[in-house]
């Protein structure tokens, strides 16, 4: 009876760590690159939103950034939204 015991806390074990091996730190570690992403933001990075929308960073503020997305279009837009920062504007 206590080999079962044992043998179905192992196994539980075991699968514990491979859920937390294959869902739980990928998760968090791509949790920890968007936090740094959004740290790491500046005036005149271009972006690209979670809407697909391809912009340019003009002001940033705590929460949010002000982006231009064409000429006389400027949008506030929370950092939370922004899904990829492509780089510096190339003027």
């Amino acid at each position: 009876m206590t080999n079962q015991v044992t043998a179905t806390i192992v196994w539980l074990l075991l699968l514990f760590g491979l859920m937390y091996f294959f869902t739980i730190r990928p998760q968090q570690k791509q949790q920890k690159e968007f936090r740094d992403m959004i740290a790491k933001l500046k005036k005149g990075d271009k972006i690209i939103t979670i809407g697909g929308f391809h912009g340019t960073i003009t002001d940033i503020k705590d929460q949010t950034v002000m982006v231009r997305l064409a000429d006389k279009v400027e949008v506030e837009l929370q950092k939370s939204g922004i899904r990829m920062v492509l780089g510096k504007k190339n003027d």
